[in-house]
């Protein structure tokens, strides 16, 4: 065996190596994306499976309810790995949420309202405050009035209430809600247990989607695969 051959055979080594941990990216071919006629396969624990036609590689990550994923489409053959993609991509936005909270400085952020918000602007606004809290920071709910509206307090005390129960367990309040000149404020701190929960919730449904997906992409194939040979 020549020096060539070696130097192939180490480079694909290399590669299989280089890919064991999923992808870093959001942009990857999956499934029936892929183009290439055959893969380097990596199994879901980082086994090597050897170079596998598309389709069979195909067959083997629906057989575990998983998807085909091409994670090195520089080489050659490119190398796929089957994996849950689903499950990784919310787990790789969770950890970098988790980052971004990490070195990011906790700070009191400020979100307004007006007592004659429209729904749309509502909503937008109770978004930014989730997101503020998701993000490790404390909230300044503010409720402003203007002319009249001081004389009907209770309007800024009704959007309030339905501050926190848009937020829900999210977010859990530090001071109540205070009539101060002409303004009414309150403040929210994350709730990092009821957080947790949530994260878990949605990893689940995620990977009950991935899992659905997967279901219908094999009911789809097995019926073309009937209608073929009934065209035969």
């Amino acid at each position: 065996m020549g020096f060539a051959t070696h130097t192939r055979e180490a480079t694909a080594l290399a590669q299989e190596s280089h890919v064991i941990a999923p992808p870093k990216s959001d942009q990857h071919r999956i499934n029936d994306r892929i183009r290439a006629r055959e893969v380097r396969l990596i199994g879901p624990d980082g086994d090597q499976l050897g170079i596998q036609p598309v389709p069979e590689a195909l067959r083997m990550a629906r057989g575990l309810d998983l998807d085909l994923v091409e994670v090195a489409p520089a080489a050659n053959p490119p190398v796929c790995r089957i994996m849950d993609y689903g499950k990784f991509r919310y787990e790789e936005a969770q950890k970098a949420k988790e980052s971004r909270r990490k070195s990011t400085q906790v700070s009191v952020k400020e979100v307004k309202f007006r007592p004659k918000i429209g729904r749309g602007d509502f909503d937008t606004k109770v978004r930014h405050l989730i997101e503020f809290l998701e993000d490790g920071h404390k909230v300044k709910v503010t409720l402003q009035f203007r002319g009249r509206e001081m004389a009907h307090p209770e309007l800024g005390t009704r959007i309030l209430d339905q501050v926190i129960e848009s937020v829900g367990p999210l977010g859990k309040i530090d001071s109540q809600a205070r009539l101060e000149g002409r303004s009414m404020s309150m403040v929210m701190s994350p709730d990092k247990k009821a957080a947790e929960a949530a994260r878990k919730a949605q990893e689940a449904e995620a990977a009950s989607a991935a899992a659905e997906r997967d279901k219908n992409d094999v009911v789809a194939e097995e019926s073309t695969i009937v209608n073929e040979e009934q065209e035969s």
